[in-house]
């Protein structure tokens, strides 16, 4: 495990799991900590103001970091989250870190856990190996084009060019797996009169085989703040994760955004 990733990881695990968020945030943060996360201000300080209530009212916590990859000075994890024992979330988290690896910055996206697929497959569930390594650049340009002709261009009809039509896993909630599961969803979209808008990538990052971006959706009317987590093999998508947010109101957000 590199040095970023375990800061990252160690924020979340001695942070938040073992309730030593301002030991943590002295070991793994740097000279600014600018924070996205809704509700939570920017600094160690407006962390602390959120995380030390946060820990008196989930005194038990379990966190488990699922998938983690790393790009250059970015890292990203996947995690689940059970609090009391009953409340389950899924966490996409993204650190931007400074030249000594410590954490600089912060963006997240949080969606209720627990749920499954049509399909039967969990939200968290799935492959976690990082491999393909010499494909990463490749892999990203696949996902950047996917999305771009796809999700912001409407043009499903070309999907075949980038999802693998023998096997594609997919772990959102109310998709069936296969390009059919996902064609449907689509449809049953346009059959509401609603719609789902890719407006704005702001942020794409890959390590070999996983591929992970950060947009704002429109989504019927809501704006949204979602991660997409792609895992390709040999050119082709072959399973994706999602953890969604809307995007809050200046005043909900209490930092400067989800983006």
């Amino acid at each position: 495990m590199t040095v970023r990733l375990d800061n990252a990881r160690g924020l979340y695990l001695h942070g938040i799991r073992d309730g030593r968020a301002r030991e943590a945030l002295d070991r793994y943060t740097g000279d600014r900590y600018t924070q996205h996360s809704t509700g939570v201000a920017d600094g160690k300080e407006g962390f602390l103001a959120f995380f030390e209530p946060f820990l008196l009212r989930n005194p038990q916590r379990d966190i488990e970091v699922v998938r983690a990859i790393e790009d250059g000075r970015y890292v990203f994890l996947h995690v689940a989250q059970t609090l009391g024992g009953t409340a389950h979330w899924v966490t996409a988290d993204l650190f931007d870190t400074d030249e000594n690896a410590r954490i600089i910055e912060h963006w997240d996206t949080i969606a209720v856990g627990g749920l499954t697929t049509p399909s039967g497959h969990t939200q968290t569930g799935g492959a976690t190996e990082v491999s393909d390594l010499g494909r990463t650049e490749e892999n990203k340009q696949k996902v950047s084009d996917f999305i771009a002709t796809v999700f912001r261009g409407g043009q499903t009809e070309r999907v075949a060019e980038f999802v693998s039509q023998d096997r594609y896993v997919q772990h959102t909630p109310g998709v069936a797996d296969g390009v059919d599961g996902f064609a449907a969803f689509i449809a049953g979209l346009a059959a509401e009169g609603k719609s789902q808008t890719y407006t704005r990538v702001h942020r794409l990052v890959g390590q070999g085989n996983f591929v992970v971006t950060l947009s704002e959706v429109d989504r019927a009317g809501t704006p949204m703040a979602v991660f997409d987590i792609f895992r390709l093999q040999d050119g082709l998508i072959v399973e994706h994760w999602e953890v969604a947010e809307p995007v809050p109101s200046p005043a909900e957000a209490n930092n400067s955004g989800k983006f």
